[in-house]
């Protein structure tokens, strides 16, 4: 059965203008029905469309950023700004070690409302030392609602980053880091390896992509936790589906090898996981000149180990 995500089919661009593109309801629920998803085949019934059947674009936009208001809660309990910095922090480090004047740029591709930009804008928790090592700070996504929340949460709040509408691949100052959260299992299987690619030939030093992690509980813990902590069917769903889609390991280090001139890795927790409770687990690109420094700046207090797809078989 193919997994689909409503959140996914309601919003459709232009690729090449970004031009939003009118959606129909009932083709929306024809896919859902059509990949035995009768649940979300019905939340999808209920969206709001005009006379002809369009999705409202306004009602959408407002449906997405309450659901992801509420995904941003989860973040926020699941302590994910804390835990990517855990990473990011040494891979900053092995970069400015082998390059001390170079500007430091990380960008979130996927950003939503920019929940991880914004948390560690406000942490400063990426320049420790001073504005010496400040980082520019940047959310990328296609959806323009979105964005525009984020920028106003983020000028709300006074916070030294910025969000833009687009392709983070494409962007006229190059990433020095690319992240994301929750995003990789959005991309079919054969679709990761120009995601990985993408970002190589981008000039990028490194990668740091959160996911969920694959494990055979994680479907039963989205469950839970989705329905205990989430108000919006959609969002429930949604939930749900994303850790029935989520690549395991060896699926995104093959992924990974695609990008050209960077050693994939994974970084694995140590000792035994609880699979209710390993959440989310990273897929790290990093240029190999960098992988000496970075692996002294984790150095051993850090929670996990660093692991190739050889280590994993």
């Amino acid at each position: 059965m193919h997994l689909l995500e409503i959140s996914d089919l309601v919003v459709a661009h232009d690729p090449r203008t970004l031009e939003r593109l009118p959606v129909r309801r009932d083709e929306i629920v024809a896919r859902l029905t059509a990949a035995g998803d009768r649940r979300g085949a019905r939340i999808a019934a209920g969206l709001v469309c005009d006379g002809d059947g369009v999705l409202d674009p306004y009602a959408v936009d407002r449906r997405l950023v309450a659901v992801h208001t509420e995904l941003q809660r989860l973040s926020e309990e699941l302590r994910i700004g804390d835990r990517i910095a855990e990473l990011l922090r040494p891979i900053l480090a092995a970069v400015r070690t082998a390059d001390p004047t170079s500007p430091l740029r990380v960008v979130d591709v996927g950003c939503g409302l920019g929940y991880l930009v914004r948390r560690l804008a406000a942490s400063g928790v990426l320049a420790p030392d001073g504005t010496a090592d400040a980082v520019d700070l940047v959310g990328v996504d296609f959806n323009a609602a979105l964005v525009d929340e984020a920028d106003r949460l983020a000028r709300d709040e006074n916070l030294p980053c910025r969000f833009v509408r687009g392709d983070a691949f494409v962007l006229d100052e190059p990433a020095t880091v690319y992240i994301s959260t929750g995003v990789l299992h959005h991309f079919p299987a054969p679709d990761l390896d120009g995601f990985f690619a993408a970002q190589a030939a981008a000039g990028a030093a490194a990668f740091c992509h959160y996911d969920i992690a694959a494990t055979g509980l994680a479907p039963i813990g989205a469950h839970i936790f989705h329905r205990a902590r989430m108000r919006d069917p959609l969002g429930r769903h949604d939930g749900v589906v994303s850790a029935r889609r989520a690549h395991d390991d060896a699926t995104l280090l093959r992924a990974a090898a695609h990008a050209e001139g960077m050693v994939p890795l994974v970084y694995e927790p140590r000792g035994r996981s609880n699979p209710f409770c390993t959440t989310l687990r990273p897929v790290i690109g990093v240029r190999p000149a960098l992988l000496p420094a970075l692996r002294e700046a984790l150095g051993r207090g850090a929670s996990g180990r660093l692991v190739g797809e050889r280590e994993l078989r």
